[in-house]
């Protein structure tokens, strides 16, 4: 059994922090100062995580890859499932005419107001989208609505990935809070309870942190009441789903309470018209086409896929089929010296009814409900994979490295490290956090 090491770098904790964190540091070098794609920038940090682990740590070398090749896996099978099945949705959508008709209805139902349709679809909206999909599929498809109505590119993107803050931890059906649960071994539960506490805070002042951004304090006077309403019920619904129901139903569900209460409320209240705010773009206001889809219809693949899941999730299908998988030659191969030499597990959970299959099922339903023809079917499938390989293998290679550091011990130097620093520690954790 392999022994983690904590302090391999002149047995000096703070020289063994340094170098433990080059495989990170490669990462955001490639990414941020040498302007590399995201794959290219994890695939770098992964060859210094192997070479750092392997020389240094003394990992030995079957047991560095078979880490990596268990965090990919891991990636692969259930997290970027869920997101190609998502985004698959999208596709049908936009092929059938129902992502049009989706904006068509906005325009229709809510106040002639970019304001408030940056909270509809910003917050509200997005917040679906978050956990349903996640992985940046919420910033490019409610970034994209939100400059067919007249935003400028930059400012949509910018508002979107702002609000994108609240339901990010509960992302594609909680997969952030399973993968934390799989590298620290904590209890996925425990840990969604504790999120689920804290976030809300944040989540019902967020629309108005970014209504001051937007449109400034008059815009918080006169639209007060809805930012109020959207906050709250969805700080309501996050706190009440991963504390009393599913973590993984924490954004649908949040972001459903959040979207109907929204809507509802702007039926009997409407902000006062201000010309500044007003949608003046005619193409976004232009009457839709002879033949084209009932504006309601938008709604038809969003309620689908949520109906879906919730179903899906309520009566564990996922749980059909499960298999444990030790993973070989890694499965309590490692002691965690930090542990007091406690055997560190390699599982794999495979579910083939995960909930990407569940999101799967969903976009079939949608095609048929659209009378998407199967060669139109298919050429949404083709789309999607060209769309998403390289966020797969982004995904899969940063998991992986992920899985390499925990194993290696790379990430208990880290910790380590980290603790040993007193006070300073409430401003690294965070950093911790995102590491993990």
């Amino acid at each position: 059994m392999f022994k983690q090491l904590l302090t391999p770098v002149g047995d000096s904790l703070p020289f063994s922090f340094l170098v433990a964190a080059l495989p990170i540091l490669t990462v955001l070098l490639v990414l941020g100062v040498l302007r590399r794609p995201a794959w290219q920038a994890s695939l770098g940090g992964l060859a210094v995580g192997l070479a750092t682990a392997t020389m240094v740590w003394k990992l030995p070398v079957t047991l560095a890859l078979s880490s990596v090749a268990n965090g990919a896996v891991f990636a692969l099978w259930p997290v970027m499932w869920i997101v190609l099945a998502a985004l698959l949705v999208y596709n049908i959508a936009v092929a059938s005419g129902r992502f049009d008709a989706f904006r068509s209805w906005l325009l229709t139902n809510v106040p002639n107001d970019r304001r408030i349709v940056l909270i509809v679809i910003g917050f509200c909206f997005g917040a679906l989208l978050e956990g349903v999909a996640g992985f940046g599929t919420p910033v490019a498809i409610t970034g994209s609505l939100l400059i067919l109505v007249g935003f400028p590119p930059i400012e949509a993107l910018v508002m979107v990935l702002i609000f994108d803050t609240a339901p990010v931890a509960f992302g594609a059906l909680g997969a952030p809070v399973t993968v934390l649960g799989s590298v620290t071994g904590l209890p996925t539960h425990a840990l969604a309870a504790m999120i689920g506490r804290q976030l809300p805070v944040m989540a019902a002042i967020l629309p108005f942190y970014v209504m001051a951004l937007y449109g400034g304090w008059r815009s918080i006077r006169a639209l007060w009441p809805v930012l109020l309403v959207a906050g709250l019920s969805f700080a309501a619904g996050q706190f009440a789903a991963s504390n009393y129901i599913d973590y993984t139903l924490t954004d649908v569900l949040a972001s459903l309470v959040s979207l109907i209460a929204t809507l509802a409320f702007l039926r009997v209240w409407r902000p006062p018209p201000d010309p500044a705010f007003a949608i003046q773009d005619e193409a976004a206001l232009e009457a839709r086409p002879v033949g084209a889809p009932p504006a309601w219809q938008g709604w038809l693949p969003w309620a689908i896929i949520s109906a879906t899941v919730v179903l899906w999730t309520t009566f564990k299908v996922a749980n059909i089929g499960q298999q444990n998988i030790h993973w070989p030659a890694l499965d309590k191969a490692i002691s965690i010296t930090l542990y007091h030499d406690k055997p560190y597990a390699a599982v794999w959970t495979f579910q083939p009814l995960a909930t990407g299959t569940a999101i799967l099922l969903a976009a079939i339903l949608t095609a048929v409900a659209v009378r998407l023809s199967p060669v139109a079917f298919f050429g949404c499938a083709a789309q999607t994979v060209r769309q998403a390989w390289k966020a797969v293998v982004t995904v899969m290679l940063i998991v992986g490295l992920a899985y390499l550091m925990n194993y290696s011990g790379l990430a208990y130097t880290l910790g380590l490290g980290a603790a040993s620093t007193g006070h300073a520690f409430v401003l690294l954790s965070p950093f911790l956090g995102w590491v993990a």
